[in-house]
């Protein structure tokens, strides 16, 4: 686990990063994982997309909601929250809940949106194990985040790689940054003590899974406080943390 000496504070915007991307395995994971950073970018003019791969149609609280209601209705939620932090293009791309693997098929169809969007930076969850969350290490999250890796380098700017995006007219495209959410080696932390707010009432959007969500605020603070503590940053702040990686 990492500790302050090692994780730079930054609050992640930058001129030269204009466009963002996060790429998450289900429908509430980006509010989970990285909601309060992207309210803090949205609040300074950049413009932020999601990619969630799966429906999440594989639990509810309610167990008897059919599974193509269910897609239906946490597509529906997952619009709701991302509006909350100010971002309105989401795009799903309806992999099966709970058998997600980093295939061939998978790289393709993000790099599709990765050559679509053209953003400088890439946000996605750890494709490493982390043993001191396990379950922000769901299979689908590991395999969501080997295949965004993949989409960063070498995919995306591969010309070679996916041949089809290129006939669908999709040119190579080089993305500059790529954040991992939930890394067990983090190197970068947000201070979101003022996007808090903003995060649990974006997660509060996702009925299907949080109910009321009156355990939320108490339950994701003090994992955000953890984070703090481990950036260095004095008690009553909170922070996501990252691993950042770039690339030429």
């Amino acid at each position: 686990m990492s500790d302050s000496a090692s994780i730079t504070l930054t609050d992640g915007v930058d001129p030269d990063v204009s466009g963002v991307l996060v790429v998450a395995a289900h429908p509430d994971d980006a509010d989970f994982g990285v909601a309060g950073s992207v309210a803090r970018w949205t609040d300074a003019g950049m413009d932020v997309a999601y990619c969630i791969v799966t429906d999440g149609d594989a639990g509810a609280i309610d167990q008897t909601i059919a599974r193509d209601e269910l897609a239906s209705l946490r597509r529906e939620e997952q619009r709701a929250a991302a509006a909350v932090v100010g971002v309105h293009d989401v795009r799903f791309l309806g992999y099966p809940d709970g058998a997600l693997v980093a295939s061939p098929e998978l790289r393709r169809d993000i790099c599709r949106v990765v050559r679509t969007l053209r953003p400088d930076r890439l946000v996605c969850q750890s494709p490493e194990r982390n043993w001191d969350a396990i379950a922000a290490s769901h299979p689908d999250h590991l395999a969501a985040g080997e295949a965004t890796v993949c989409a960063f380098y070498p995919d995306a700017r591969n010309p070679f790689a996916h041949p089809e995006l290129l006939a669908e007219g999709l040119e190579p495209h080089r993305v500059h940054e790529l954040w991992l959410a939930a890394h067990p080696d983090s190197n970068c932390a947000v201070d979101v003590t003022e996007s808090f707010d903003r995060k649990i009432a974006a997660l509060r959007c996702h009925v299907s899974q949080v109910g009321e969500g009156e355990w939320l605020a108490e339950r994701v603070g003090s994992w955000l406080s953890a984070g703090a503590r481990r950036a260095g940053l004095p008690d009553g702040r909170l922070a996501e943390t990252f691993r950042v990686v770039t690339a030429p």
